[in-house]
């Protein structure tokens, strides 16, 4: 059962890939959550990026920058959510070869240098629109 493991599961060495972190089944509040952070992810723009904790923020997960992080190791192929243009704290990478330099390639095919192993936050970090909430005013 060695393998490897990479982004969306763990690799056997028979070839067969399984999936660690699955989408709940059920229409939970997690995989509510989830598709929030795949909309969000949707609207970063090219040779930007955002950090999986900014995305916590956004949204206001429970469990905060982890579970963005399991959402998008379980993001789902097809849909073009471009899970690249997130990050770690700092710019890191953090997630294993060899996912790790296909991120960075993507990243750099994107416009998004790198200064060492990292993406230059201050220059190409993306910040959310804020939603314009209005309180009703008491009378």
């Amino acid at each position: 059962m060695q393998g490897i493991a990479c982004r969306f599961g763990a690799v056997r060495s028979s070839g067969k890939v399984t999936n660690v972190h699955k989408a709940p089944k059920r229409k939970s509040r997690a995989a509510a959550s989830w598709e929030a952070v795949y909309r969000l992810v949707r609207q970063i723009p090219r040779g930007r990026v955002m950090t999986y904790g900014q995305l916590a923020k956004a949204l206001r997960l429970r469990g905060g920058a982890r579970v963005a992080g399991y959402a998008m190791a379980a993001c789902p192929n097809g849909r073009g959510i471009p899970w690249h243009r997130v990050v770690g704290a700092g710019g890191r990478i953090r997630i294993h070869e060899p996912l790790a330099s296909l991120q960075r390639r993507l990243l750099e095919s994107e416009g998004t240098p790198f200064a060492g192993s990292r993406v230059d936050l201050p220059q190409h970090i993306w910040n959310p629109p804020r939603r314009n909430r209005r309180r009703p005013t008491k009378r």
